[in-house]
């Protein structure tokens, strides 16, 4: 294997060490809201839970209030090996309530006057732990199976989260313009994920060309349709909670349009990929393929990726609405009530404006193939097969 690294050249590396370092520069880059804590004069540490009380716990139906206090044992932070009573507050939410039982560790909040515990508040279940042995073992198994291409698909995904963690999202508070923003990070993202993959060489140059000019399209798209559905960014999960916490300036709308393009922009980086390997393929093979042609063969591999991509998007998306449905038809709301329905509009749009990404990628990326990948080679039969004749 290390021989087989070393054979290939400087721009097949390179993007692998510029993305290493971009991780190491994100990892270190401040976003600005460190401060921003709503418990500056607190303990966030995690407990496990001894015993609990459920006395003062209000059942009405499914509804539970009230409050659940259990008996805790403090396992970090300045206060680790104490014994002390937490509070888990009960707001009448499934959604958002949890319950503990003994054995549980809990993530809490202590509050305290220098060395004496004046409040402790349960947020949640401590979680860190498994979703941690589920990277580890995705990464592994990638590792395993895509060996070093596996490696290579983890900077990117370790890039993705830090470009969005740490440049888009502090952006996007500071109020910056979430259209361009978006657009520039996703370029970013796009030109290092693909070049991961290939190198810097033509490849990388048709994959890019083609999947922005898609990611475009879904853009000017997804701008125009909001508007003309009257969407509110709004409609957005926890937008108005942001809005509440003292950012009423932003543009929830242009958040929303940007959310469009952002969410679509995997499968287009999907398709062009697989487009620009088929149609390199093909000219490696018949290097006498004129450009034209080269971008015909794309077309037909594009064609055929459309028909199953489509669906994904619309699997993606409508994949965590199951229950809402369910819901319209229990309640028997008319098909044409369920689509005038904001929230339903709004991932209408992401679907389909989404879609529309996906469909024109195909041509766009053939285009740039053929003339990136098939531009310059001869017409003429190969000087092998000359010397041969």
């Amino acid at each position: 294997m290390l021989n087989k690294l070393k054979s290939k050249p400087l721009r097949y590396h390179m993007p692998v060490l510029v993305c290493l370092a971009a991780i190491v520069i994100l990892l270190l880059l401040p976003t600005g809201f460190e401060d921003a804590l709503n418990y500056q004069e607190a303990e966030r540490c995690t407990a496990r839970v001894l015993s609990v009380d459920d006395s003062a716990i209000i059942d009405t139906g499914l509804v539970r209030s009230g409050e659940q206090r259990c008996e805790l044992e403090i396992l970090d932070g300045a206060f680790a090996g104490e014994i002390a009573v937490g509070i888990n507050m009960l707001n009448g939410s499934l959604e958002q309530d949890k319950i503990f039982a003994p054995g549980d560790r809990a993530q809490v909040v202590i509050s305290h006057d220098g060395d004496t515990i004046t409040n402790i508040t349960m947020t949640d279940h401590y979680r860190l732990n498994w979703e941690l042995l589920l990277a580890v073992g995705f990464a592994l198994l990638l590792i395993l199976f895509a060996g070093w291409t596996g490696v290579r698909a983890i900077a990117s995904f370790a890039l993705t989260v830090l470009m969005l963690w740490k440049v888009l999202v502090p952006l996007y508070l500071k109020g910056w313009n979430p259209i361009w923003v978006g657009l520039l990070i996703t370029l970013f993202l796009t030109v290092f994920i693909i070049a991961l993959v290939y190198g810097f060489d033509r490849r990388c140059l048709s994959a890019v060309s083609g999947s922005f000019l898609g990611i475009l399209v879904t853009c000017v798209l997804g701008a125009v349709f909001t508007d003309l559905f009257h969407i509110h960014g709004a409609v957005m999960s926890y937008s108005e909670s942001l809005l509440y916490s003292g950012y009423q300036d932003l543009n929830l709308t242009q958040i929303f349009m940007a959310s469009i393009f952002i969410g679509a922009a995997g499968a287009v980086l999907d398709l062009s990929v697989d487009i620009t390997s088929a149609v390199y393929e093909v000219v490696e093979k018949r290097p006498d393929l004129s450009w034209w042609e080269a971008t015909r063969s794309g077309l037909n591999v594009g064609r055929a990726a459309m028909g199953t991509m489509t669906t994904t998007l619309l699997l993606a998306y409508s994949g965590g609405y199951v229950a809402l449905l369910m819901v319209f038809m229990a309640q028997g709301t008319p098909l044409d009530h369920i689509l005038n329905y904001k929230y339903v509009a709004a991932e209408i749009i992401h679907t389909v404006i989404g879609s529309f990404g996906l469909v024109t990628v195909a041509p766009f990326t053939s285009l740039c193939a053929g003339f990136f990948l098939a531009k310059g080679r001869r017409s003429e039969v190969p000087a092998e097969k000359e010397n041969r004749i």
